[in-house]
């Protein structure tokens, strides 16, 4: 049975940091890539980041480069996104995902 579990988010101030991790079972995960999405109130499904099964090619939306790294341990089957300088605005489920499945989300809450 395919599962991805995110973890690590919270309520943190603006400008502070937090790692989201994604543990993933049920498929062959170091033949995946991965994607992290978030999505804030009101507002539609936003990609945020990319990493291929190898690791070797990262990408990620503008609003969040040179704040944001994903990556990824293909022996531990799990995904990381840390995220430094975070903003208001980066307030959002975050879910990872897997083709076509998607983890259950862990919210992130920027706010002072």
């Amino acid at each position: 049975q395919l599962q991805l579990v995110e973890s690590g988010g919270g309520l943190v101030q603006p400008g502070g940091s937090l790692r989201l991790s994604c543990a993933a079972s049920g498929f062959t995960f170091s033949a995946t890539d991965m994607r992290w999405y978030r999505q804030a109130p009101g507002k539609a499904r936003e990609f945020v980041a990319l990493i291929t099964s190898s690791g070797g090619t990262t990408s990620y939306t503008d609003s969040v480069k040179g704040r944001f790294t994903i990556s990824r341990d293909n022996a531990k089957n799990t995904m990381d996104l840390q995220m430094n300088s975070l903003r208001p605005e980066d307030t959002a489920m975050y879910s990872c995902n897997a083709g076509v499945f998607w983890g259950q989300g862990t919210q992130v809450t920027v706010s002072s």
